[in-house]
């Protein structure tokens, strides 16, 4: 019987590609396979331009095997458990075929990655290792120069705030506002009028070439964009 391979999900970081992690630039040298997940066919793979550089140096470069499904942005829980189930079975068909396959992902794998569906389809009949990545908001705070939270603050993470808005605003001390540019005026317009001294910063495709750190919101906002709101409380 053939020996089942081994699943990496991989984290690689906010953009740029000397911020992926030794661990996974060694997988990523060696690995047979790779998952290099993007939106639609029309979009490049970011994940994949962040290890592009690693993979490009490898001796076998030529006999990788490139795998990109797609994820389209969309909210349909049917359609989506559709998409994450069939990305899930082709990489088992690797896996149990003998190879490890790696699944590379934005940021790390843990927050809000599409990697988190397919390990819990797979978790249960694989072995599987994930290596974390350094988060956008983290990148973002470092560009900035200024810590997210100090002592005793407490730091609210969120891909989309809805109607328990008022609780967030009024429990946190520091605010990452995730794929900013899902958000509307609206809701901004909500966290400007809040009481209170406050700070708030954006920051676009951070850590990359066209990296861009704007005061306050971002009226354009690319997808690599996050937005932080840090309250001045007595």
């Amino acid at each position: 019987m053939t020996k089942k391979g081994k699943l990496f999900g991989i984290g690689v970081g906010p953009g740029d590609t000397e911020l992926l992690t030794l661990k996974a630039c060694k997988v990523l040298e060696s690995v047979p396979v790779v998952f290099t997940p993007k939106s639609s066919k029309e979009k490049e793979s970011i994940a994949l331009s962040i290890v592009r550089p690693i993979l490009d140096k490898r001796e076998d470069s030529k006999k990788l095997m490139l795998v990109t499904p797609i994820f389209p942005m969309i909210e349909d829980k049917d359609e989506l458990e559709k998409i994450w189930t069939s990305a899930s079975e082709m990489i088992a068909q690797y896996l149990d075929s003998g190879r490890d396959v790696a699944f590379i992902t934005l940021g790390d794998p843990s927050v809000f990655s599409t990697y988190s569906y397919l390990q819990k389809k797979l978790i249960d009949d694989y072995e599987i290792e994930t290596i974390p990545g350094i988060t956008s908001f983290t990148a973002c705070a470092a560009a900035r120069n200024k810590a997210l939270v100090e002592q005793n603050q407490i730091l609210t993470i969120v891909p989309k705030i809805d109607e328990r808005l008022e609780q967030v605003l009024d429990y946190s001390d520091s605010i990452v506002l995730m794929k900013a540019s899902r958000n509307t005026t609206d809701l901004e317009a909500k966290i400007e009028e809040k009481e209170g001294e406050k700070e708030i910063y954006s920051v676009q495709n951070c850590t990359r070439e066209n990296e861009k750190i704007i005061e306050g919101f971002s009226d354009e906002k690319p997808y690599l964009t996050t937005s932080i709101i840090q309250f001045k409380k007595d």
